[in-house]
């Protein structure tokens, strides 16, 4: 069963998050072994999204205004930007940086900023988008805690030794950070399949 949110958003609520209820025997195996790919040491989330009659210069304007109107929602910080808008390569790069919440309730609000990086090489008929170089800026109010990607969500750092459970506390960074790219990628096959 999927939940839809609600779209009106606060900087305080991830409104992209869809909820999944189902009755698996474990409600983490979609964030266990494997669910966060490396390339080269560094980890770099990629999706080929097919986009059947669609030309790369059509491709390239549907990514490029949804990669633009991310930037102004809700859960975005003014930093958040598209960065490259190359027409002739077909190649589009943009910086966000966003509260990714883990918990909102009366009087208590765990969050992270979230830094991440998306780029997108359209071809016709279909486009590969990766969102890579993420970091974290945790706990700036009080004791500023940055952790990359890479040494924090891995299989190595995100799970536990026998890498049956997530980790107790890099763990709520690597779930928040997979439904992240989760609903980013769905939105994007969205968008390209219309």
């Amino acid at each position: 069963m999927l939940m839809l949110l609600p779209l009106a958003a606060t900087a305080q609520d991830n409104t992209w998050e869809r909820v999944e209820t189902t009755a698996a025997s474990n409600p983490d195996a979609k964030y266990l072994a494997g669910a966060v790919p490396e390339e080269d040491g560094r980890v770099v989330f990629t999706a080929n999204i097919k986009a059947p009659g669609k030309s790369a210069g059509e491709i390239y304007r549907l990514l490029k205004s949804d990669f633009e109107l991310m930037t102004k929602e809700a859960n975005q910080l003014d930093q958040s930007r598209v960065t490259v808008a190359d027409s002739t390569k077909m190649q589009l790069v943009a910086a966000y940086q966003e509260w990714l919440v883990f918990t909102n309730r009366l009087l208590s609000l765990d969050r992270t900023r979230l830094f991440f990086t998306l780029i997108a090489d359209c071809r016709d008929g279909e486009a590969t988008v990766k969102l890579t170089r993420i970091h974290y800026l945790y706990d700036e109010e009080r004791n500023p805690t940055t952790y990359k990607a890479e040494e924090w969500i891995t299989d190595r750092y995100g799970l536990n030794k026998k890498k049956t459970k997530l980790s107790r506390i890099s763990g709520k960074f690597r779930r928040k950070t997979i439904d992240r790219k989760d609903y980013l990628f769905n939105r994007f096959s969205i968008l390209l399949n219309k």
